[in-house]
């Protein structure tokens, strides 16, 4: 299914997109990669949705990707006697491992960890960071603090400890187990929620076991700090706002979300921006000037996907959403400043043939008349490669692996085509011209580049390129003269 943009859309499925009608519905308007929220839901209903998706995959005849994200540790305060408290600005309050329900003056936070790691002077944010508590003393097993902003503190609170690294595995024994079971599922990527250092996602490649792709979610001080290491151990990013600007002065969140984004674009690894981009549209069916500008600065970076979470999981117009977010997209990307930023942008150092052969790719489909490139990969490799040059022509990746079609609908630009298995590079280029010719990006009178790694199935030997023309007879002519 060809798309006329070349940003991809991650939509969330929950009870407002269950059903194959609108899973359906939400694949036509645009969505490219489903989101299956672990933090709700049961194993049964997980199950049942990943099911429809592969229907209407199957149905429509396109690679669809499916993204597991995985809940990550919940850090949250006991229960009240009352309910609820009302903190008031300046006075005390101590969080400690006392089972008895709290007061105004105290609650449990039954998380040994934090106590081992906090410090005096240390943050503690509390729902959301509407409530903010300074810690002016601390122990094994309390920490006496002042509320710095007061509020309605209620029962099981979120708590975020946004100044120290945590000595918490990045996953619970519930992440685990959803993390066994989407494996098992047959997901594409798996995100990890509350990442702080890239040993947490070495953790979960171990048990992965290779069934699906890694995608940290970038939402703790700690993980934009160790950033260059978690990149370089996960196979994807999620810039996952919503937590980052709690444990964040907001303003902080701009630069850094465009200072990742082009940090994983030199790396060709996908990048996702997430968490309120069309916030409204939960129970409104047009999204505010300021979340349209949103959604427009994301594609303007040059972000591989943006995302749906509540919109289309619980929202009232899913449909519209995604709607709405692929006419922004079509509008940034038409618009000639696009072109300007992305390819001012461009700061790769090529280091490898495979680097020299797309950036080579990249140029000649621009200063020629070829309408589109064409790209062989078994892994993903290749085609990954050729999306970070972010070329101005589609971007056609053939693969005789479904897993690697499904994955690579999360990164921009790619028109995903599962293919048979081809083992000469003369077969390779025939397969190219028929699918560019099939997918309405070329016609028989016009010319495709064709890069690939020789020998096939060979991941990471992107080492050959070759301009052919779409037409299959004078391509077995030429080879023949």
């Amino acid at each position: 299914m060809k798309r006329h943009r070349n940003v991809k859309i991650v939509a969330t499925l929950g009870p407002a997109s269950s059903t194959y009608e609108v899973i359906r519905a939400l694949v036509e308007t645009g969505a490219d990669v489903f989101r299956l929220n672990m933090s709700h839901g049961a194993h049964d209903e997980i199950r049942a949705r990943h099911a429809i998706i592969r229907k209407v995959e199957e149905d429509l005849d396109t690679p669809i990707g499916i993204l597991a994200d995985l809940q990550g540790p919940k850090l949250r305060v006991g229960t009240f006697a009352n309910g609820e408290e009302e903190l008031v600005e300046g006075a005390s309050f101590r969080l400690d491992l006392d089972e008895a329900e709290g007061d105004a003056t105290r609650v449990r936070l039954p998380h040994k960890e934090i106590f081992d790691a906090l410090e005096p002077g240390a943050s503690l944010l509390v729902n959301d960071g509407k409530i903010r508590l300074k810690v002016r003393d601390c122990g094994a097993d309390y920490a006496d603090c002042e509320v710095v902003v007061g509020g309605t503190i209620s029962n099981r609170k979120g708590v975020n400890v946004p100044d120290v690294v945590l000595p918490l595995a990045a996953l619970s024994e519930k992440d685990r187990k959803d993390l066994e079971f989407v494996c098992e599922l047959g997901v594409d990527w798996l995100a990890l929620s509350f990442v702080q250092r890239a040993a947490d996602v070495e953790e979960a490649r171990e048990l992965c076991q290779g069934r699906a792709a890694i995608l940290s979610k970038i939402e703790k001080p700690a993980a934009v700090k160790a950033f260059d290491e978690i990149l370089a151990a996960s196979d994807g990013i999620m810039v996952a706002r919503g937590d980052l600007g709690v444990e964040l002065p907001v303003q902080n969140v701009p630069p850094i979300q465009k200072r990742l984004v082009r940090r994983c674009r030199a790396a060709a690894k996908p990048v996702i921006v997430a968490t309120q981009m069309l916030e409204s549209m939960i129970e409104s069916p047009m999204p505010t000037r300021a979340e349209v500008s949103d959604v427009a600065t994301a594609i303007y970076e040059g972000a591989d996907a943006i995302m749906l979470s509540a919109e289309s999981a619980a929202g009232q117009y899913p449909i519209q959403a995604v709607a709405t977010m692929d006419n922004v997209a079509h509008e940034v990307e038409t618009d000639s400043t696009y072109r300007d930023i992305i390819e001012s942008s461009r700061k790769v150092a090529h280091n490898s043939v495979a680097d020299g052969i797309v950036a080579a790719a990249r140029e000649i489909a621009e200063t020629t008349n070829v309408k589109a490139i064409c790209c062989f990969s078994q892994s993903g490799t290749t085609a990954s490669l050729v999306a970070r040059e972010r070329p101005r022509v589609p971007i056609l990746a053939l693969t005789s692996i479904r897993g690697t079609a499904r994955r690579l609908c999360l990164t921009w630009g790619t028109n995903c085509v599962v293919t048979g298995e081809v083992d000469r590079f003369k077969m390779a280029v025939v397969a190219a011209a028929n699918c560019a010719r099939a997918q309405g990006l070329a016609t028989a009178d016009d010319l495709i580049v064709v890069t690939a790694g020789v020998p096939f199935n060979t991941p990471g030997t992107t080492n050959i390129l070759r301009v052919a023309p779409c037409d299959e007879r004078l391509i077995f002519s030429a080879d023949n003269e």
